[in-house]
């Protein structure tokens, strides 16, 4: 048998237990358990994971750097690469004017998404914690550890400081003069459009601005859901397939792409009002040191 043949077969034969996995386990939960409650607050046990996560985060990053110095230690160096290729990224994208503000919430976005991302992975997540027997078997119910962005409120969370962020930045490096231009006014050039056409181009424009809006409103929620969705289906999908070694890798590459496309779309949104005229710029002062 060829070797694409015993792939094929090896596939055929995941994809016929998948269902068996699927319906012996209990699967994860779409909201969170409640630990604790301080008055009124309820803590929940992917709020706690969130914190743990970050402080540890935090002081792994300190550890890693040490004391910066101009010949950087190992630690050092990884974390310099690391923010060296995501600025590589980003900087054409959010343009030269408005990187030195974006940046660092875009970095902070990035790492904060991926090490919460790959939480599931960890032996553990979502197995330990309070429950009761079923025919003989040990079943939580109630987990006291969770992936913070399997918590829809957790990815809610963040896509409403990745907007917050965008607003503070758009309308401090672009100001609303431009942000009303660039969603309302018209793309056509007077010059070359005959004037009928250029006033009826205006009210489509116009149109065009009113359902830009309505999809700028709507970024919190889109940004939300396709985290949530992503991490949260992967979660279930390690569940149902009783922690199958084969889809460790497939979750964590889905991790690293979801926390990708999230800061990159993060960055997309503000490179649109704000990564205006540095061509420009750039091209006038060549021109003027000539």
């Amino acid at each position: 048998m060829s070797r694409v043949a015993k792939f094929a077969t090896l596939l055929l034969s995941l994809s016929a237990a998948l269902p068996a996995f699927a319906a012996e386990a209990a699967g994860v939960s779409p909201k969170a358990s409640v630990l604790f409650s301080v008055g009124s607050w309820t803590i929940t046990n992917s709020m706690v994971t969130g914190w743990a996560i970050s402080l540890l985060t935090i002081i792994l990053i300190l550890a890693l750097v040490g004391r910066a110095s101009l010949l950087p230690s190992r630690g050092q160096a990884l974390v310099e690469a690391l923010i060296e290729a995501l600025r590589d990224v980003f900087e054409p994208i959010v343009g030269k004017k408005a990187f030195p503000a974006s940046f660092p919430i875009l970095l902070c976005l990035f790492v904060f998404i991926l090490i919460h991302n790959w939480m599931g992975l960890i032996p553990g997540v979502g197995t330990i914690g309070w429950g009761h027997d079923v025919d003989g078997a040990f079943e939580v119910t109630r987990p006291l550890i969770r992936p913070f962005n399997s918590d829809f409120n957790g990815t809610i969370a963040l896509a409403l400081v990745s907007f917050g962020a965008w607003a503070i930045i758009v309308f401090k490096y672009a100001g609303p003069r431009l942000i009303i231009k660039d969603l309302f006014g018209n793309k056509a050039d007077p010059k070359e459009t005959p004037k009928l056409l250029y006033v009826a181009l205006s009210g489509i424009f116009i149109l065009v601005g009113l359902i830009e809006v309505f999809s700028i409103a709507i970024r919190p929620f889109t940004l939300s859901v396709r985290l949530f969705g992503n991490v949260f289906g992967g979660e279930n999908l390690l569940h149902g397939t009783h922690f199958l070694f084969v889809f460790y890798f497939m979750e964590a590459l889905v991790g690293l792409i979801q926390a990708f496309v999230f800061t990159l779309l993060s960055a997309v949104y503000i490179g649109l009002l704000c990564n205006h005229g540095d061509d420009h710029a750039h091209d006038g002062e060549h021109a003027a040191q000539h």
